[in-house]
């Protein structure tokens, strides 16, 4: 008679459910009441498991977040991510942008982006693995696009990609953090072209 020690197919399945329950679990709570009040008691309650099963999986309800964040990213149809290339930059950037302007103002995302903020201010190690497996990996998508554009002669050869992409999304971010005014299709706009104009050759 033998022992098998992996585990079965059902608690294997079961252990996914779990883990898909809390994560959906820390993003509504989080939306709902906020993150100064978000516990794990509150999303173990909401996800039906114990505490400890979180603890065994995340130090933090800051860690949940994230990963929640991170299910949120994963492809569903196993293509790689990638940013428009229509061959127009300018109107790709304007669509991602406005596109990135309306996942701002969307409640359902406002909150959890807010606190998984915080939380990444006050936690290095968070924050170490925001840099690399969330803003990293993003940063990359915007460079190639920047990469494509260069290679099509639409910007120069030796444009700094880390700071192009800094003046392109860095000011939708910050009046978002600092609530300064309205994230607006025609400011992602503004954005855009006026970048653009410093980044492209000049005659």
């Amino acid at each position: 008679m033998t022992t098998q020690s992996r585990k079965s197919p059902d608690a294997a399945r079961r252990s996914e459910a779990s883990r898909r329950a809390i994560l959906t679990a820390a993003f509504e709570l989080v939306g709902e009441v906020g993150y100064a009040k978000l516990s794990i008691e509150g999303i173990a309650a909401r996800a039906g498991v114990g505490k400890q099963t979180i603890y065994r999986w995340w130090p933090s309800k800051g860690a949940v977040l994230f990963d929640a964040f991170l299910a949120l990213t994963e492809g569903q149809d196993g293509r790689e991510a990638a940013l428009p290339d229509t061959g127009d930059l300018e109107a790709d950037l304007k669509t991602v942008l406005r596109a990135t302007a309306d996942e701002l103002n969307d409640p359902h995302y406002d909150e959890p982006m807010r606190a998984l903020n915080t939380e990444i201010l006050q936690d290095p190690a968070l924050a170490a693995a925001y840099a690399e497996k969330l803003d990293g990996p993003m940063k990359e998508l915007k460079k190639e696009r920047l990469r494509s554009a260069q290679r099509a002669g639409e910007l120069s050869d030796d444009l700094d990609l880390d700071l192009a992409v800094e003046m392109l999304w860095g000011p939708l971010r910050t009046r978002w953090l600092e609530r300064g005014g309205p994230l607006t299709h025609a400011y992602a706009d503004r954005i855009v072209e006026t970048a653009l104009n410093g980044l492209r050759h000049r005659a």
